[in-house]
């Protein structure tokens, strides 16, 4: 089989490896269908990662199931599944906590997509091996669109997170979003469809700023900090600064989700976040854990995650489209009809 591998700046390739098989019961083998980019793989690809190549990359599609072992019995050869960025074991302590991105029973930050906790390989990939398949894979409910969707491995179900539990427990907040990709287009979307008073997005970007319109946010450019604005705050530019921004805008008691890949120093208000009491946090998330309340929303017909997919392009083009600036491409083969 081929995955395809990053090995330097703007540059990526196929290389042969192995089929992945199943060797234990609870093994699954996938075959992606339609794989996108997450946010931070344009930072990587930039050559801005914290790993150096060549390595595997990709960690955002659905797949097809081709082979399972004996102990799996939530999916069969031929479903269509999400495949989390991350992998995790679903038995351990941490799993049945929700904290799926920090599994017991894997390497730290075990993932796919970069060897920063053992090489699992990547889901731009021809076949995926999944270890613990029945505790990982989770099936993509009838009707929705595979490309759409492709991002519910890692991005789209982050956005779901970074403000659905927070619009819950704050109905009617405003909400700031400081944004460069499609994390904070998504958080747009669902901000709007659970009830958000007002959403404020911010990005240098026309065409995102376009986007997050039709999604019913405010735009602009670029702010100065506002004062006690918004009840809640999401960062995802991966910019200390634009994290400042953000931070210096909420109301006392607010609260702050930065989704951006801080791979470059920088300094926080950290005198004013403790004279107003803000909370700040900065994680990698635990998707697995949220994935079917996400899917869940999207299959209620609420939200259009599908809106942000910039461009729908074959499998085979994935050496020399992938290093090209996209917002959100979809790479897909084999599609159900």
């Amino acid at each position: 089989m081929r995955e395809l591998v990053y090995t330097g700046r703007r540059a990526v390739r196929w290389r042969e490896r192995p089929d992945p098989v199943v060797a234990g019961p609870g093994e699954a083998v996938v075959a992606p269908v339609a794989a996108t980019t997450c946010d931070v793989d344009s930072m990587i690809l930039a050559g801005h990662g914290p790993v150096d190549p060549p390595f595997a990359v990709g960690h955002e599609a659905v797949a097809r199931v081709v082979d399972i072992g004996d102990a799996v019995g939530n999916v069969a050869p031929g479903d269509l599944v999400v495949v989390p960025w991350h992998v995790c074991c679903g038995r351990c302590w941490r799993c049945r906590a929700g904290l799926t991105a920090h599994c017991t029973e894997v390497p730290h930050m075990a993932m796919y997509g970069a060897p920063i906790g053992g090489d699992w390989g990547g889901l731009f990939s021809d076949l995926v091996h999944v270890p613990f398949a029945e505790a990982m894979l989770v099936p993509l409910p009838a009707g929705l669109d595979p490309v759409a969707m492709a991002s519910a491995s890692d991005n789209w179900s982050l956005a779901w997170r970074l403000i659905a539990p927070h619009l819950r427990a704050r109905p009617g907040a405003r909400v700031l979003v400081v944004a460069r990709g499609s994390i904070g287009l998504y958080v747009c979307d669902i901000a709007r469809a659970l009830g958000a008073g007002e959403v404020l997005y911010v990005d240098p970007d026309p065409a995102h700023r376009a986007r997050a319109e039709e999604y019913g946010a405010r735009t602009a450019e670029a702010i100065e900090p506002v004062a006690h604005g918004f009840e809640i705050a999401v960062e995802a530019t991966g910019r200390v600064d634009e994290l400042a921004l953000a931070l210096r805008s909420l109301v006392p008691e607010g609260i702050c989700e930065s989704a951006g890949n801080h791979f470059r120093p920088g300094e926080l208000p950290l005198l004013e976040m403790y004279l107003t009491g803000v909370t700040l946090r900065v994680a990698r998330d635990n998707v697995r854990a949220h994935i079917p309340e996400a899917l869940e929303l999207a299959a209620a017909g609420k939200v259009d995650p599908g809106r942000v997919v910039s461009h729908v392009l074959d499998w085979e083009r994935l050496p020399e489209a992938l290093p090209e600036l996209h917002t959100k491409p979809v790479f897909v083969r084999d599609l159900p009809r």
